[in-house]
Formats: C-alpha cells, sequence, structure tokens
C-alpha cells in the first residue's frame, strides 16, 4: 500500500480504539521496551502523545527514563522551516499545546542533534523492512538525518506491521527497531 493509504487506514483504526485500550497497549509497548539492548546510552528523546491522534502514551516510557536517571529530550516544532528543537525535560519545563494540539516545551535547556542517542518516534505503520509512515510533514524525517549514524530510532507503534510500504524514497529514514504490545521488529 501507498503512504497515503496506510495513513487512512491506519488513522481510522486508531480512531476506534478506546482510552483503555490505548492504555494497555501503550503499557504493553514500554514494558517491550525493557527487553531492548538501549539503556545504556545517556539522551533519550521522546515524543509527548497528541491525544486527540490517540497515540501512544510515553508517559510509561518517561518513567522507565526517569526512574533510570537518563537525560529526557522532547522537541518544538517549528511549522514554517519543518525543523525540531529538543529541549531537555525539567521540572521546570513548562509544557503547552502549540496549535496542532502538540505538546511541547515553552522553552529550556537546548540539546543539540549530535547528542541524542536513542529516538523514540510516533508513526501510523511500518513495514516490515523498517520503513514507516507519520503524518507526511517530514519533520521527523529531517531531524533523524541530523543525527548521528548511530543514534538508535525505536518506532512505537499500536499495529503490527505491513508487508511493504510501496512509495518510500531515499529521503525516507529508517527504523532500527519498531515495537508493538506483541512484538519487538529490528531491522
Amino acid at each position: 500500500m501507498t503512504k497515503a493509504e496506510l495513513r487512512k487506514t491506519y488513522k481510522a483504526l486508531r480512531k476506534n480504539l478506546s482510552e483503555t485500550q490505548i492504555d494497555d497497549l501503550s503499557l504493553a509497548i514500554s514494558n517491550q521496551l525493557l527487553k531492548l539492548p538501549i539503556w545504556e546510552y545517556s539522551f533519550y528523546h521522546i515524543f509527548l502523545p497528541i491525544e486527540e491522534q490517540k497515540e501512544v502514551n510515553t508517559e510509561y516510557i518517561l518513567n522507565i527514563l526517569s526512574g533510570k536517571d537518563k537525560n529526557i529530550l522532547i522537541s518544538k516544532s517549528d511549522f514554517t522551516t519543518g525543523d525540531m528543537t529538543h529541549y531537555l525535560l525539567t521540572d521546570n519545563t513548562v509544557i503547552n499545546k502549540n496549535s496542532y494540539n502538540i505538546p511541547e516545551p515553552v522553552d529550556g535547556i537546548e540539546i543539540t542533534n549530535d547528542k541524542i542517542e536513542v529516538v523514540f518516534i510516533p508513526l501510523l505503520a511500518f513495514d516490515k523492512k523498517g520503513n514507516r509512515v507519520g503524518y507526511g510533514k517530514g519533520f521527523y524525517d529531517r531531524f533523524l538525518a541530523s543525527c548521528k549514524p548511530e543514534t538508535l530510532k525505536i518506532g512505537l507503534s499500536f499495529f503490527e506491521a505491513e508487508v511493504e510500504i510501496s512509495d518510500v524514497f531515499d529521503g525516507d529514514i529508517g527504523l532500527d527497531y519498531c515495537v508493538t504490545a506483541n512484538k519487538i521488529y529490528q531491522f
């Protein structure tokens, strides 16, 4: 299927998930993450979920990272440039929703992309080759392209892998792992 077809399909599937299902699946995904060999790093980038889009609730992952005393980074999106700026999440971080309902830090301690070692990535769908489909604005492709090549890219998905995304192109950045409630995919 094409990215456009997958976007439509998976937005509809997500829309049908109840709050309880989202919570249960999100907890299962965070428990699966504990099985990955990724916990020796220091700087972890994570997204804060857009509740209106029924994204994976990353609160459980935030608790794991905090409990392991990791540096947690969250982003602010610039819809004019298509870039993301990353800030250290602290007890003093003020978070507001932007006009797209994305929770973002107001300001804080900026961290450059070259420091980021692990990125947890929101997505709508992914395939068995590690390709992913997001909302189509390219924010994560631009961000990941500017990280170090060894930065780990971990997708989080409520649904299992598609066989293939038919319209992948060179600018698409693939995943190293994708974690669902039932399985860990490694690419």
